[in-house]
């Protein structure tokens, strides 16, 4: 299996402009190094749709990464524009991840519901939006992060990507 190549991109008005730590990109990458992801790539954007849009493109074309993760930016406030952002750059939506994500999300606080994150491919990327709170970014990738693999086999279409896929018999 081939090393996972992350892009970590936090979505936040006042870490972007230095008012706050962005802890939770921090935590994050912690998390992926530990299991041997490489980021080569890692930035604070402001919430501003333009900015994100030109941001999720440019880095998820320059083949540098596998999955680019955006931290932030997904709940009810009125700045809050990550998933409509994300839907304007993918050609085909992912919905499980989302839906994994806020069903293990809901045994833990009520308001996981308040979550709008996405996730979708933009050519050979795969791009999934996680919350902002350090913990809550931790929990949610804790969730889908075995299946990232295989989706990363099968979108790039790996030799062996559907070697998992045999017909089992029914019994």
């Amino acid at each position: 299996m081939k090393t996972l190549r992350f892009g970590l991109l936090t979505v936040s008005d006042r870490s972007a402009r230095g008012e706050r730590e962005d802890v939770s990109g921090a935590v994050v990458a912690d998390f992926l190094r530990a299991r041997g992801g490489e980021i080569p790539r890692m930035d604070i954007v402001p919430d501003e749709m333009d900015v994100l849009i030109e941001t999720l493109i440019e880095w998820a074309d320059s083949g540098e990464m596998d999955i680019l993760l955006t931290i932030g930016g997904t709940g009810f406030a009125p700045r809050d524009v990550t998933p409509e952002a994300t839907r304007a750059v993918v050609s085909r939506l992912a919905p499980g991840f989302a839906e994994a994500m806020r069903a293990e999300s809901l045994k833990i606080t009520p308001h996981a519901i308040l979550s709008r994150a996405v996730a979708g491919i933009r050519g050979e990327t795969f791009i999934l939006n996680l919350p902002g709170s350090p913990r809550a970014a931790l929990e949610n990738l804790r969730v889908v992060f075995p299946a990232l693999p295989h989706a990363v086999e099968l979108m790039q279409n790996a030799p062996n990507a559907e070697r998992g896929h045999a017909a089992t018999p029914k019994g």
